[in-house]
């Protein structure tokens, strides 16, 4: 969902009505409760007790040692880096539901339905398992992007959609695809997925428990809004507005540098500095200039969601995956 940064003045509208308001105070309160008492362990990385993807797949490959791109500059040049980073996610003082994308866990019982696609020839033409607990990024009223993140949990298959509608009962989204989460496996190439880049949502998605545990193992999807019409392994398709390699294309893969000042960063942002760092930023959609992506939870404190704010774009450089690539059609990486 694109959306505008908050004004601190949303917050003091709300608490004047009787609304909740984390204070600094007691954001503070909650990282040091979260921080003092977390560990490193496996669950935060999971989603709905499945590994996402196998841990030798793209998503999860240490960048921090890969060399810079040398298209780095140019295609930097392009994207608007005199600003600070904003996490598309946290809490949305009252106006609809928290910003972020839902992700949805359900039984293999789960009732499924047919789904008519917009883009139905790059879509997974099978049944979705879509129902009335289906949880869409910005409510089922929402004029946004409307993604829906499903995971089967005992089959660890990932279903997502664009777009997603309920209409007189019938379920339609402008495209779907679907995954199994225990495979590198690829789309087609210059097939769509939910996102421009044909690659899954839910591997790129910044995950509170991930956070709280010190467990993010994986780049963090992102946008920007001009792009060129190419894509990068394992990047499967692109949107862009210009065929200028000039300019970044889908797939492109973005570290934070080494030498970045974390310094005015506390325990929790800093743990997502130093995955992109270590994983980096994906360039997945078109959208506003370096969003970065999060689950839609509750949880997200205050505290950490500014401090992710102050993160400038300055401070990335594309970073050269070529030589992670086993095959052309498959995520597996060296």
């Amino acid at each position: 969902m694109r959306r505008t940064t908050l004004l601190l003045a949303s917050a003091a509208a709300l608490a004047a009505v009787g609304g909740s308001v984390t204070t600094p105070v007691l954001a503070a309160a909650r990282e040091t409760a979260v921080t003092a008492s977390s560990g490193r362990t496996a669950s935060g990385a999971e989603v709905g007790g499945c590994a996402v993807l196998p841990a030798d797949d793209w998503w999860h490959a240490d960048v921090s040692g890969l060399p810079v791109d040398e298209r780095s500059g140019t295609w930097l040049s392009h994207m608007s880096t005199d600003r600070d980073l904003h996490p598309d996610f946290g809490p949305s003082f009252g106006d609809g539901p928290d910003y972020g994308i839902p992700i949805t866990v359900v039984g293999a019982d789960h009732a499924t339905v047919k789904v008519r696609f917009g883009y139905a020839d790059e879509s997974d033409r099978v049944r979705y398992p879509l129902g009335a607990d289906t949880r869409i990024e910005g409510g089922r009223g929402s004029d946004g992007d409307r993604h829906a993140i499903v995971v089967v949990r005992s089959t660890c298959r990932l279903y997502e959609t664009w777009a997603t509608r309920e209409v007189a009962g019938r379920w339609r989204a402008g495209s779907g695809a679907t995954w199994n989460l225990r495979s590198n496996a690829l789309r087609p190439d210059g097939w769509t997925s939910a996102d421009a880049a044909g690659l899954p949502i839910l591997p790129g998605l910044l995950r509170w428990k991930e956070v709280r545990d010190d467990a993010i193992d994986h780049a963090i999807r992102f946008t920007t809004d001009l792009t060129s019409s190419h894509h990068l392994w394992p990047a499967r398709h692109d949107v862009g507005s210009t065929d200028s390699w000039d300019y970044p294309p889908m797939g492109a893969r973005f570290r934070l540098r080494a030498d970045a000042d974390l310094s005015g960063l506390g325990t929790l942002a800093r743990r997502v500095a130093r995955a992109m760092q270590t994983y980096g930023l994906v360039l997945a959609d078109n959208g506003s200039p370096w969003f970065f992506q999060g689950e839609r939870n509750a949880h997200w404190p205050l505290r950490l969601i500014d401090q992710l704010k102050t993160i400038p774009a300055s401070e990335f450089e594309a970073v050269d995956t070529s030589s992670l690539q086993v095959s052309p059609d498959s995520g597996q990486a060296h």
